[in-house]
């Protein structure tokens, strides 16, 4: 049921993540060590996510909502202590045996929307020890509990959950759910960890699973930089959060069961502004891609991995990656569509995500509205841009690609 065996084929099925208490908690003290580069205006940012998920629909996508998937996930008893032994080990610095039994009681206790809201959301001293009803008692024998103010995070929030693609990518006939690079953003593999085990829409999907979550750490691998381009090809980026670890090990169980013939992995400059693939680089037709203009096409290194005789794959460097991609495509050429302006201009869209365009059929690509230069270029070579507001969506440094993770689309 469940496949993702292109780019740009139609899409079918996707899943979201609408902002809600994750984004509300989000400060100038905080923003930093929760990768976000301002706070957001939540409403308004649930308002231009209501758009984009009302454009999918009308397109004739299916939506699934994050929290609604772990809501119903964390109905039954098994995937609520599934994810409790995982984020509530009394090892972790701040916690301590008392604490971690006194916050696993309170979570026990809330029913599977609230539990799905805090799982997302975090869940501060105060609320902890107002559902606890044991203040002095449990800030008298907890030091990790007694060193913290009340608004002080036991669970911080994720507000990165916005950004699904990421932490769970399908490609081809399964799905990685990955471990990431990021503090911040680590509990996030344990939400799709859940809700791939245990809901009812997934757990008898008999879909591969490539990555199990933390079992690959330290090595990392993000959504955003795994694209599914077809015809057994998968295009992955090297930059700030993928390790060359996490690629060959994607790429040895995709070769394993026979489910893609090549992984072509391409060298990225570790920045911020450039941290997955899908911010510089992003398939939007059968033979197009789009490219950041501040990089030259002819300088990107990249590898061609291909299975090998023993369990490692075999590894070519290749002269150019168009060709590369051109080859594995069965195509002549690949037209890479760059924006012709000035480097502040350039450096400007790039940051507000003007290659990050979620493709929902060939040709046929979601944009944020503010990239003018680069959408204007898009629909004078073919391309039709389906345009979104981003004023506030776009403060973690993600666009539509970034907030999407298809679960079901189809070849080209």
């Amino acid at each position: 049921m469940f496949h993702v065996n292109s780019e740009v084929g139609a899409l079918k099925q996707v899943i979201l993540h609408e902002p809600g208490l994750d984004l509300e908690r989000l400060t100038p003290s905080n923003k930093d060590e929760l990768l976000f580069d301002d706070v957001v205006w939540v409403s308004r940012a649930q308002e231009e996510h209501r758009a984009f998920q009302q454009l999918l629909r009308d397109r004739g996508v299916t939506v699934h909502l994050l929290h609604d998937l772990l809501a119903e996930t964390v109905k039954g008893d098994d995937a609520v202590a599934f994810v409790l032994d995982r984020i509530l080990d009394e090892r972790q610095p701040h916690l301590g045996a008392l604490l971690a039994r006194v916050t696993e009681r309170v979570l026990t206790g809330m029913g599977p929307d609230e539990l799905a809201t805090h799982l997302l959301g975090g869940l501060n001293k105060r609320e902890l020890l107002e559902r606890a009803g044991e203040r002095r008692q449990a800030d008298g024998r907890s030091l990790g509990l007694a060193l913290l103010a009340d608004d002080d995070f036991i669970l911080p929030p994720l507000p990165n959950s916005l950004f699904t693609r990421d932490t769970s990518c399908w490609v081809y006939d399964g799905v990685s759910v990955n471990p990431m690079r990021k503090t911040g953003r680590k509990r996030e593999t344990v939400n799709y960890e859940a809700i791939y085990n245990f809901h009812p829409m997934f757990a008898g999907s008999g879909a591969y699973r490539w990555i199990d979550g933390e079992a690959m750490a330290p090595a990392s691998i993000e959504g955003g930089d795994v694209e599914v381009i077809g015809n057994g090809t998968v295009l992955i980026g090297l930059g700030e959060r993928t390790t060359p670890a996490g690629v060959e090990l994607l790429a040895r169980r995709l070769f394993r069961a026979g489910s893609a013939q090549r992984v072509i992995a391409v060298e990225l400059p570790k920045a911020r502004a450039l941290m997955h693939l899908d911010t510089v680089m992003t398939m939007v037709d059968r033979d197009a891609f789009t490219l950041f203009a501040g990089l030259d096409r002819h300088a990107l290194r990249s590898w061609t991995l291909t299975p090998g005789a023993h369990e490692a794959p075999d590894v070519t460097e290749n002269k150019d990656l168009f060709a590369a991609i051109g080859t594995a495509l069965g195509l002549d050429t690949v037209r890479v569509l760059q924006t012709e302006q000035d480097s502040y201009s350039s450096e400007r869209e790039q940051w507000n995500d003007g290659c990050n365009l979620l493709a929902i059929a060939p040709g046929s690509v979601v944009a944020y509205e503010v990239n003018e230069n680069s959408n204007r270029m898009l629909e004078e070579n073919g391309i039709e841009v389906l345009r979104i507001r981003g004023d506030q969506l776009g403060r973690g440094r993600g666009g539509p690609r970034c907030m999407s993770c298809p679960i079901e689309r189809e070849a080209v």
